[in-house]
């Protein structure tokens, strides 16, 4: 489904850096639980710093309306992870109707592939591994990915299954898959390849010089199988960052191979806002997702309202450290 809004200009480059000059008030009231994906050390860890150490952040409702769960990636170009407006406001939605929600903290550049996919797989399974003390059923996993964070929760969803470290690894937790049940993808970067792709994002995980092999391949439209997970995707058309013929091209496969998919295109010139709550053109977009997840029976027709559009989260969440922390200064 295609929807058109009023066509604005936007002065949104990096829309994340606007996030973040929001109040620091806006803030999950209860701090959710940290869970190191390995408490041990990370594989390939470069040193033992908080950049070095990914985690994810438990955000479990007052009360649920649903056995489904979200893994939320925040975006960042594969530079810094968005976690504020991309990650912990999201999962405050989810939770708001009742819904469980995980927050992916994975390491960023210096940090190159496999590094960051293996982060979400970790993630994955982590969740699956503990599904029933989070109270949640293991095959109603979905990911929610914008716009970096949308290439890596499109990597689970299309370069999971024929992966495995069982082979080389005896613990248990690898045993299990890290293919989501389903998919939310915002403004995301799907391709990897030139003119497509989004830079920036493609030289922090693959280098100033990838391998075309590689490249083609973790270019996820060309990976969508009859098993992809449904999916759901919010883009603009004249996105100013990420071009939309990685939405486009996304769903057109997804549509070939017979998989759920919708397809929200807004005539409007923007990227990285998340919900979008102080855009009026875009900020029905999560109103469209809720209705999606129900129509998907993901939640219950009578789940809880979701909160009123509000402005975004700061960018980094006051009073955190990781992975993917932002230093650079908001003016």
């Amino acid at each position: 489904m295609i929807r058109n809004s009023l066509k604005l200009c936007s002065l949104f480059v990096f829309a994340w850096f606007v996030a973040g000059v929001q109040p620091a008030s806006a803030q999950a009231a209860k701090p959710p639980a940290t869970v190191f994906l390995w408490p041990g050390g990370a594989p390939g860890a470069l040193g033992n710093s908080e950049a070095d150490k990914p985690r994810m952040y438990v955000f479990l409702p007052e009360k649920r309306s649903t056995s489904a769960a979200i893994l939320v990636i925040p975006g960042g170009g594969y530079e810094h992870v968005a976690m504020g407006h991309e990650g912990f406001q999201i999962a405050d939605w989810l939770n708001q109707q009742g819904m469980v929600a995980f927050v992916l903290d994975y390491r960023v550049a210096p940090y190159q592939y496999p590094v960051e996919i293996n982060d979400g797989r970790r993630a994955m399974r982590l969740i699956r591994a503990h599904a029933a003390e989070y109270g949640i059923d293991p095959n109603r996993l979905g990911v929610w990915g914008s716009s970096a964070g949308g290439h890596l929760a499109s990597s689970l969803g299309t370069h999971c299954e024929s992966v495995t470290e069982q082979d080389t690894n005896a613990d248990p937790v690898n045993q299990l898959s890290c293919k989501p049940d389903f998919m939310v993808l915002a403004y995301p970067v799907i391709s990897m390849e030139l003119p497509e792709t989004h830079a920036g994002s493609r030289r922090a995980l693959l280098g100033p010089h990838p391998d075309p092999k590689l490249a083609h391949e973790y270019s996820n439209q060309f990976a969508v199988k009859a098993d992809t997970p449904p999916t759901f995707i919010f883009a603009t058309t004249n996105d100013p960052v990420v071009p939309v013929e990685n939405s486009l091209d996304f769903y057109r496969a997804l549509e070939r191979h017979h998989v759920h998919a919708e397809l929200h295109l807004f005539d409007y010139s923007n990227h990285g806002c998340g919900l979008c709550g102080s855009i009026i053109p875009l900020r029905v977009w999560p109103s469209m997702l809720r209705t999606w997840l129900i129509d998907r029976s993901f939640l219950p027709p009578d789940a809880p309202a979701a909160p009123s559009p509000a402005p975004n989260w700061p960018v980094w969440p006051e009073g955190y450290k990781g992975p993917g922390e932002w230093h650079i200064s908001v003016p």
